[in-house]
Parts: C-alpha cells; structure tokens; sequence
C-alpha cells in the first residue's frame, strides 16, 4: 500500500493535521518522528532545516576575506543541515525516502518562507537524482480541524505554486549574495591597513541601521531655539479654566520656510519667536474682558484592532519595556509551551472569516476561566452577542500566512509573571476590539480679548468620556461634567457671557530635538519604511512588507546590537560609532543602496512579479549578480586618501605638540596649532584598531590620559576576538606617540621594584592571608604579594587578572568575590579551545587557593566548557593532590568510543616531541599544562616581542617547536599539538 508524506513547518501544526483527519482517515499511530497510519505518513520541521551556502571550491574563511576573492557568485548553490536540527532533518528524509511513500504534501505555512523551507528539505532528501515524487500543496488560512479537512479537499498542484516558489528562493540567494559580498567587500576595505574589522551588512539591517543613523544625526546637528506661549486662566461665573493663545489666521502652507527652503517643522498656531511680542500679548490681555464662542459635539474612539507581532512588540516595549525579542520570547512560550495563544510570528491584524464560532467559543472559556479581572467582560460580550460579523475583525483579505494574535480555547495555568502580563496583554486587546466605541463629548472654546483694535485668542479644550465602551477594559470610566481629572472638563460659560483674563503670563520654552528611537518606534519604522519611498509602485510593493518579516525584526535589532553597531541604554537605540562609519563609507563608495529601503522595494515589487509569473527567475538572479559586482567594484577600486564625511575635531589637543587632532575616515591626526595641516607634528592613531572603533569619548579619554581600558570587541588577523587595554606610548626612535596593545604584562613584577598602595582604596580582605587586595596594573593583587615599603620580600601569592578569557572583571565584581566568596553570574567568558562563548560565577576555592570557575545549571544537562584556574600556582601540596584527583575521575569521563578514532591531543597523559620536552620536560602533561608551561618559560626569558606584546621571538630552544624565528600567542596552541602524541 502506498502512502502520502505530509511534511509540517512545526510540530504543533502536524499534531493539528493528525487531529484534522483522524475522523475521515482513521486512527494514527504516534512514532518519535512522525504520525503514521494506512494512508497518511505525517511529519514536521522545526523551521529552517536546511540552509544555502556557495559550493566549497568558492567557500573562503573568514582569515582570508581579500578582494582577490571578490566577488563571490557561484553557478549554483549546495546546501547544509543547519547544526540544531540535524536530527529532525534525518527523520524527515529519512521518511521522505521510504519506498512506500510515493507522493509529498508541502503542509509549511502559508507563504514565501513555508514555501522555501519545504523545498529546501525536498532537495535535500533527493540529493543529485532528485526524489522524483509528486508534490502537492496544503494551503491554510485557519487552523480549524474544518479548515484543515477542506484544505486537504483542494490541494493545489506543483505547478500552480512554482512562482512562489522561485520568489522564495530567489529572494533567499539574492540575500546571500549581497550579504555575503557586501560584508566581505566593506571588510576587505576597512582591513585594507592591517587587522581584521568585521563590518557586516545586509539587505535589511543595513536600512534599519541607516534610519537610526539618520535620527542620530539629526539629533546632533539640532539647534535649539528659544519661542514662547502666552497661557491665561479665565474666571466665569461658574469658575476658572485655562486657555493659551494661538493665532487663527496661521496655516501651516503660510509658514516661514527655512534657510534651507524646507517648512520649517518647528512652526505653530501657539508659537511666538520673540520675548516681546509675547510680553505685549500678555500685558494687553491681562485683566481684561473676554467674549467667548464654542463647539461642542459628540466624537467616538474605536478600539485598536487585533496584534500582530511587530504591533504587540511595540506596545510590549512602550507599556512594560520588554525589547522585541523578549515579548516575541513570552508569545512563543504562551503559543508552543502553553497553548495559550495562537501562533506569534504574524503580519495581520484580522482573523479568517470562517472563525467567527471559534471566537464565541474563546469568549466562554474566558468567562468561565480563573481571571476574574477579565471575566466578566467576556461574559458581558456573550450576554450583549458582541461577537458579529466585521469586515474590520473577519476579513480573509487581510490575513496572510497567519491570523491575528488572540487567545486560544485553552486557559493557561503556571505561567511567570512576564508570561501573565503579556497573556493579560493580548486578551484585552482580544475583548476590546468586539466591545462598543468609547463615547466623548469634546468642546473647543475659544476666548476673545478685545483691546485697541485687535483680537487676542485663546483656546481651551475638553473632553468628557460619556460611554466608556471598551476602554472600561482598561479601568477606565464615564466621569461626571464637574469632575475636573487631568483637566480635561471646562466649567460651563452661560450664552452671552464675557469672562475676565484674570491672570495671563508668558511661559520660555525651547525647541526640542526628535526622540532617539526606543524599540517600540523602531520596530515602527521598520514596519512602515515603505511609506519613505518615493516611487510609487515600489511603495505599493512594500506596503503590507516593510523592512523585514514580524519574525525577524527582533532579531535584525538584537544583530546589530550584537554586532556593536548599536547600544542599549534604558529604552533608547544609540548608534555607535562603528555605526557612523558604516554609513560614510556606502555614502563615500557610492553605494547608499545597500542603506535604503528602496532595495527592499524593488525586490519585492520584482518578486511579486515572479509570484505572478511575469518575472523569470534568471531574469532577477542576473540583476542581482550585477548589483553585486557593482558593489565590490566600488569598494575595490576606490583610491583616494579618505572618504568624505561628516569629521569631528577632538577637544584634547595633540600629546606631542599640543596642536589640533582632527578625525578622518580612517585615523585621529594631528593637524598642527594651525588647523590646517600645514605645521604638523606627524601624530596620530587609527580610529579602528584590531577592528574595534573608538567612540569620540574614548579617542578623548586616549589622549587626555595616554590610557583606556580595558576594552572589548577587537579582532585578531583571524577574526578572533580578545580584549585589551590600549595605551599611548612614547617613541624614543620616531620621537612621537604611538598606540600599543597593553595585554597586562606586570613591568615591575619580577622587578622588585617597591610599590606604593598609599594612594588607592582597599579593593577587599586577601583569601589568603587578610591583607588588602589592591589594583596593580592590569591585575588585582594582595598587598603582601608585591614588594612593598612594609614588607619587601613578598609572602603571599594572591593575583587575579582584571581580563579573565576576554571577561572584563569590574571593580565591583571582585569586591563582592573577596566580600562573599563569588562574583554575580558573568557572561562575556571565551573558551580558548572552542571559542565558543559562556557563563559562568567566578569563586574563591580555598581548597586549590585559587579563583576558579562556578557554573550555573543549564537545561537539557548541557556540558559547560572546562574548569579553568587562575593566578599563580597554590602550594604544592594542593595541586599535587588536586591532580591526583584529576587523573582518578579521568578514565570515568573519556570513554572509548564504539569506532577506532584517533585520541583528542587534550587530554592529560600526553608525550612531548624532542624539541618541547627540551623546553618544558619530557614527562607526560596535559595539553593545557603545556601551554602554560610555555608561558612561564616565555616569560621568565623575556621573548614577547618588546614592541608588540601578542608576538614571541623564539630563541635557541623554542625554534625547533616554532619552526621560525617569530609566532603569535594566537598561534601557540596551535603548534602544541603539532608536538604532543598519546601515549
């Protein structure tokens, strides 16, 4: 018998299918990896099993990003598990191969990406052959078990969806290509003097960042200017109530214009721009009578409609300050885990119109659920039969791959308090919009004050909410006429009536710069970037798209944050300058395209097309590569000195010669007492070493104090990062200052030069021996471990870096470690071997005399990277005893595997090559002793390099290991291994 394979984009949704067609298929049998039963095989992805990458011959690493690789557009594209996954994916194929299963239905959600996913795992399972199997597609708008079942009644035929198809994938390789290429190209152009400085875009992020670039610089270059208004409190017979002057014959098309030639935003009815005509209104409208006009009229407010993801995510931020991947962290959690909430990641704000019964059914498990602050309104929209047909709630036009966010039929139970606001959240959003329209009844006043011939205005507004409708779901309620809350109600002025301006003042205020976006407005901007574009069908294209998906947006803003373009502070997006940079220089190459929302018009509105199949898919793939040469000929042929930009002047003057330091596009110059370059000195520093740029402040703090740090986010020449401290250091030979790396090296440690603590505070109590610990250069030291006026010979051997594995150790950090015995949980560790980042406590552990690593629990019983120690060695007797205990527990650990596997050089037991054992001994050691040991001898020879610390100098017995006269310490573990063999 043969059998259909359904292939779901996610569990939940394949368990949804199995429910479906249960009662018209038969009963199925539930596998670790799918439903099965005499006709249906039913399975799932998890999202994204597979990925596109270039085939191998045009793959080229990171170390080796040059223009010689440029541009990098293969013939086609292979693809790759993505790691999570890989055990999904091969359940999958391994499904789609059965010789049983002879045709596919593609049950992905409803859209581009759905449509990609499944293709992608089709191709994958068919390999070169292909699985020649026919495919037909499920098409979902409800998830209703009806709606499934009529779904699998008119399946559509391969043919029908293969322009969404090619959109999917031509979209998907056509962010590959310039993503790959552009990032390649501005990184190729910013290493162009030495390093590696990862700069990233992308056509998404890089737009995104643009626009907070923009609002950045806007911000800067605001001038603040002084206006005033003109307030008045007017006494009726019923009492007092305010009203300021406005102008009533102002139209904003009358406005003056800026220098520029722009309307001048700034520009009100209630604005006066100088301090004397505001004084000359107050004085002759002071104490004089008023005749009064009004307009009162009934006015209605609607609820806001239903979320989407992007609408929740802002309203999340401005209302609780969640970020945008918080909020989208608690829906998936309410959806996958709860079942609490329909699926998040959506675009629309409507529901199917088939939903109508599902939504009663939702308002009487809320009225009968355990919130009783809600409860009763979802039985008040039951009782009221609120729940109706509404083009403006059902509307099968405005959903997309999904519905709005609402609640589900099943009430939650054991959620964290962020999971229940935002649950609470989205339920009475969910309430609201089928309850009646808030009612107001709203006056504008106008009070006239005439005096020698001319009319003074002033305007009073009010605002009585008469029916609350359903803002009474937010707390709100009907307020009686003389109720004066938040000033809103005017007391009543009889017809005829003229009133006294009793006191009228002038008020100085200050134009005011936009806002910083916060991630609410960003994820805003985002969202409607399209309405920025002039072109009319490219706005048409983008109009339901905007920068990105619901679904991705947080994760473009969490990118860029990540990626050091952006900072978090409070609820503001700052851009950094690193950011700055990134946008002068597509402005300089002439590349602004890859900054514009525009792109992401055009390729939708070309998608589109090809959806419709009036675009070939070769047609767009050959636009796209050109593009993408045309973007790394800019960038390769660029020749001149600098990138024009908008450069700072730094305030600190030049070290050298105390002349003018100006920024460029790639360095901070001295350009002598002049300014002008004419008489200066030769000083300066790049703005981007090792790939890290300085923010103004830090270039300021560099040359006023010759010191900064320490620092993180450089790189190494092969993209690794590491962090340091960066000096300016005096040159003897070039008679100049220079920038140096400063890795903590102590210059005075083996010395015995004395040290003076008399000027610093006590950091804490020693471990040890009780002395107080003390900063000392790039480490925190007991007092009795250096040599001191006191105590000459150190005693004690108390030492911990302020860098631990790339982990800055604040001040405060080892206060509380010295205080209670353990740091707060740090989260910038980097593992040596992997690379890989993590978490961890570091403690004090008495036993070893050494500060060691804690690590939190973790879910899922994942391992944590290994323990390491640090400061100098404890007595001897405790290390030897902690070794012994180390090679007890060691066979337990390392198991022989099942398959003959050449053993892991990691371990302890190791045998050195000739050469090493000339170095550090011929006994067995653990790999990470070796290095260690290393170290120590490196040190006590003096082999750094004196002029670039990261560099060793091998002498007679390091030059067998090194097999050259030089080395970096990047490279050192490297060449460990090439020297240590299993015993």
């Amino acid at each position: 018998m043969t059998k259909t394979l359904v292939i779901a984009e996610k569990p939940s949704v394949a368990q949804d299918i199995v429910r479906a067609l249960t009662p018209v298929a038969g009963k199925f049998d539930k596998h670790d990896e799918h439903f099965e039963n005499d006709q249906y095989v039913v399975t799932s992805a998890v999202g994204h099993l597979v990925e596109i990458q270039a085939p191998e011959e045009f793959d080229v690493k990171r170390g080796k990003w040059s223009f010689a690789t440029l541009p990098v557009i293969p013939p086609h594209f292979d693809l790759k598990p993505v790691d999570k996954t890989k055990t999904r994916l091969n359940a999958v194929v391994k499904q789609a191969k059965r010789k049983d299963v002879t045709q596919l239905v593609n049950a992905c959600d409803a859209g581009r990406e759905g449509e990609l996913i499944f293709r992608l795992i089709e191709q994958y399972a068919g390999g070169k052959t292909g699985l020649n199997k026919p495919v037909r597609r499920l098409w979902l708008q409800s998830m209703t078990p009806q709606a499934i079942r009529d779904g699998f009644d008119s399946l559509r035929t391969e043919k029908q969806m293969q322009g969404l198809a090619d959109a999917a994938r031509s979209r998907s390789e056509a962010d590959w290509l310039v993503g790959i290429n552009g990032t390649r190209a501005m990184t190729a152009f910013n290493s162009r003097d030495g390093g590696f400085f990862l700069t990233t875009v992308g056509r998404v992020q890089t737009p995104t960042l643009s626009v907070v670039v923009e609002r950045e610089e806007q911000i800067r270059k605001f001038v603040s200017r002084d206006y005033w208004e003109v307030h008045a409190s007017f006494l009726a017979e019923a009492g007092h109530y305010p009203g300021k002057w406005f102008d009533p014959a102002w139209k904003k098309a009358n406005a003056p214009l800026l220098p520029s030639g722009e309307p001048d935003p700034e520009q009100r009815a209630d604005r006066i721009w100088n301090e004397r005509d505001a004084l000359a209104i107050a004085q002759a409208a002071r104490g004089k009578p008023a005749s009064v006009t009004e307009e009162s009229k009934p006015t209605t407010q609607a609820s806001p409609q239903l979320f989407d993801l992007t609408s929740l995510q802002r309203e999340a931020n401005s209302r609780f300050g969640f970020s945008a991947k918080t909020t989208l962290a608690l829906a998936q959690s309410l959806y996958e885990r709860h079942k609490a909430l329909t699926y998040p990641r959506t675009d629309s704000r409507a529901l199917p119109e088939d939903y109508l019964p599902v939504v009663k059914q939702t308002m009487g498990m809320l009225a009968t659920s355990g919130m009783r602050h809600l409860a009763p309104f979802a039985q008040q929209a039951i009782d009221q039969n609120y729940v109706k047909p509404s083009k403006r709630i059902f509307d099968n036009a405005k959903v997309s791959d999904h519905f709005a966010i609402i609640p589900t039929l099943q009430a939650p139970s054991g959620l964290s308090e962020a999971e229940q606001r935002l649950y609470d959240f989205v339920v009475r959003r969910f309430l609201s919009v089928f309850f009646p329209s808030a009612e107001y009844q709203v006056t504008t006043r106008v009070s006239t004050v005439a005096q020698a011939g001319k009319n003074y205005a002033f305007r009073s507004d009010g605002k009585v909410l008469v029916k609350p409708g359903w803002l009474a779901i937010y707390g709100k309620e009907a307020v009686s006429d003389d109720d004066e809350k938040d000033g809103k109600n005017l007391v009543p002025v009889k017809p005829g009536e003229m009133v006294l301006a009793e006191t009228v003042d002038t008020k100085g205020l200050k134009t005011r710069p936009p806002a910083r976006y916060s991630e609410a407005t960003l994820l805003g901007a985002m969202e409607g970037a399209g309405k920025t574009i002039d072109d009319e069908e490219l706005r048409e294209a983008m109009q339901e798209k905007g920068l990105g998906t619901p679904a991705t947006r947080a994760a473009t803003i969490e990118g860029l944050i990540a990626e050091k373009y952006m900072l978090r502070e409070g609820r503001e997006l700052i851009p950094t300058a690193k950011a700055f940079q990134l946008m002068t220089l597509l402005r300089g190459l002439g590349v602004e395209e890859l900054s514009k929302a525009e792109l992401t018009g055009e390729w939708e509105y070309k998608l589109a097309q090809m959806e419709k199949g009036s675009l070939s898919r070769d047609a767009f793939m050959r636009e796209i590569a050109a593009m993408t040469e045309h973007i790394v000929k800019k960038a390769k042929e660029y020749d001149r000195d600098t990138v024009p930009g908008d450069y700072t002047t730094l305030a600190t003057p030049c070290p050298n010669c105390g002349g003018v330091v100006k920024e460029n596009y790639r360095r901070y110059g001295c350009t002598g007492k002049s300014g002008t370059g004419e008489d200066a000195c030769g000083f300066s520093f790049g703005k981007s070493p090792a790939g890290r740029t300085f923010e103004v402040a830090e270039a300021e703090a560099l040359l006023r104090d010759k010191h900064i740090g320490p620092l993180e986010g450089f790189r190494s020449k092969a993209g690794w990062p590491f962090t340091s401290e960066i000096i300016l250091k005096y040159d003897e030979e070039a008679k100049n200052w220079k920038l140096e790396f400063d890795f903590g090296d102590d210059k005075n440690e083996d010395s015995g030069e004395i040290i003076d603590f008399s000027e610093q505070d006590t950091v804490g109590p020693c471990p040890i021996c009780g002395a107080p610990v003390f900063e000392h250069g790039s480490n925190y030291v007991c007092e009795k471990s250096v040599p001191t006026q006191a105590q000459p010979t150190p005693s004690c051997t108390f030492k911990t870096g302020k860098i631990i594995l790339q982990q800055p150790v604040e001040r405060a950090q080892m206060e509380k470690l010295l205080a209670t015995g353990k740091t707060d949980l740090l989260d910038k560790f980097v593992s040596m071997r992997t690379r890989r980042a993590f978490k961890a406590f570091l403690t004090w552990n008495a036993e070893e005399g050494k500060v060691t690593f804690e690590f939190a629990p973790r879910e899922g019983g994942s391992k944590f990277p290994p323990r390491k120690t640090f400061g100098k060695a404890a007595p001897a007797g405790k290390t030897a005893a902690a070794k012994k205990v180390a090679a007890k527990k060691a066979p337990a650990v390392k198991k022989a595997p099942a398959e003959k596997k050449a053993p892991r050089k990691t371990g302890a037991g190791l045998k050195p090559s000739d050469a090493l054992a000339a170095v550090i001994g011929n006994e067995p050691v653990a790999r990470t002793e070796v290095v260690k040991k290393l170290w120590d001898y490196i040190k006590a020879n003096g082999l750094q390099d004196a002029k670039d610390k990261r560099s060793i100098n091998a002498d007679a017995k390091l030059k067998p290991v090194f097999g050259k006269d030089q080395v970096t310490m990047f490279e050192l573990a490297g060449i460990v291994g090439k020297h240590l063999t299993a015993l």
